[in-house]
């Protein structure tokens, strides 16, 4: 304790000042490696970072020890800078190969760029989400179908990397897939984990295209085990239903003039069959008499000549309204529509949602 107090002294309290400074500059070694290592010291954040800062500690430390093998002289001072090297050249090789073990293929790496970046979304949680998909790209070809329309079973979720796909239903243009968009969105939330369904649209492959896929149930056993990854896939889900939605929307408006609301749940009954052509037309003979008041009626009433009823001129042919569009689409907005509402009750007039 008494040579620690006295080391103490001798350190703050009476330091022992220098008896004489060194006239010449060290040498070349030390000067070079303070630079390096100021250089070393301004690198950033990330593994690209890390191995910018080791890799120029590395050359720095190895600068110190050939300055304490040459100009020093000083055997600590060769051990301590050669020990600090190791242990650099150490954790460089742990960031190259975790870099290297983080590498995905071509197609992969320009998702995770295009899609999962953008909304900040950990590599390690990227990494969980390739791996379901077994790291594999489906090719479709020109004119090859995905899905049938009542004959395809809805068991896997799809996301079309390249390529245009067409979706249509009883042979009525609905819209275009384009690449970075789900192919069965809405199919996939229309069904619960525990139901089984087929697709009520077809899909067909307009140029060569590229997919990726994941089984149904290994999906669903990574959403129930990822609660972060469901969130991902419930906003990137809802977003590609919308555009489906709004896509059909512009058709819509394209070819009528007339811009539904698709927010409104009664979208599908505005594009259904109007009830006015199902409605029993009166025959053109029958003439409505206007009511007759039988209260308070005087006793003596002067009549007036009845004018007879008009001749009914023949109607026009009605035309006819185009429904198989109309039904095409509005099919597709009930499915993606339930899908977006399903499992969630109408609230009552004087009810509020809890926030």
């Amino acid at each position: 304790m008494s040579a620690n107090s006295t080391l103490l002294d001798r350190i703050i309290f009476h330091p022992t000042l220098c008896e004489g400074w060194k006239h010449s500059m060290e040498g070349a070694a030390y000067h070079l490696a303070g630079c390096i290592l100021l250089l070393g010291y301004m690198g950033g954040s990330g593994t690209f970072g890390s191995i910018y800062i080791f890799g120029f500690l590395v050359v720095g430390f190895l600068c110190y020890a050939v300055w304490g093998w040459l100009n020093a002289c000083g055997l600590d001072i060769f051990t301590w800078n050669m020990l600090l090297v190791l242990i650099c050249l150490l954790q460089l090789a742990h960031l190259v190969y975790q870099l290297r073990k983080d590498t995905f293929a071509e197609e992969f790496d320009l998702l995770y760029k295009q899609v999962c970046q953008p909304l900040q979304v950990p590599l390690q949680v990227y990494k969980e989400i390739v791996k379901c998909c077994e790291e594999q790209v489906v090719p479709l070809m020109n004119d090859e179908t995905y899905a049938v329309e009542g004959k395809t079973s809805i068991d896997r979720l799809s996301f079309l990397l390249s390529g245009r796909i067409r979706v249509s239903q009883d042979g009525q243009f609905l819209h275009y897939i384009f690449p970075y968009q789900f192919l069965d969105s809405p199919e996939w939330e229309s069904l619960r984990p525990s139901e089984e369904g087929t697709f009520q649209v077809t899909l067909t492959a307009e140029t060569d295209c590229s997919f990726i896929t994941w089984p149904r149930k290994k999906l669903y056993l990574l959403l129930a085990k990822e609660r972060y990854i469901a969130r991902l896939f419930s906003v990137l889900l809802g977003y590609d239903i919308s555009e489906k939605l709004y896509a059909v929307n512009e058709k819509l408006f394209a070819k009528f003039g007339l811009r539904f609301d698709i927010r409104l749940p009664s979208i599908y009954h505005v594009l259904g069959p109007a009830s006015s052509d199902t409605e029993v037309e009166k025959e053109p003979g029958e003439c409505e008499e206007p009511p007759v008041s039988l209260s308070h009626s005087p006793a003596f009433v002067q009549t007036a000549p009845v004018a007879p009823c008009p001749v009914p001129l023949p109607a026009p042919p009605r035309k006819p309204r185009p429904d198989s569009d109309l039904s095409a689409s509005g099919s597709l907005l009930k499915t993606s529509r339930l899908a977006l509402t399903k499992g969630r009750a109408p609230l009552a007039p004087t009810q509020t949602p809890e926030l």
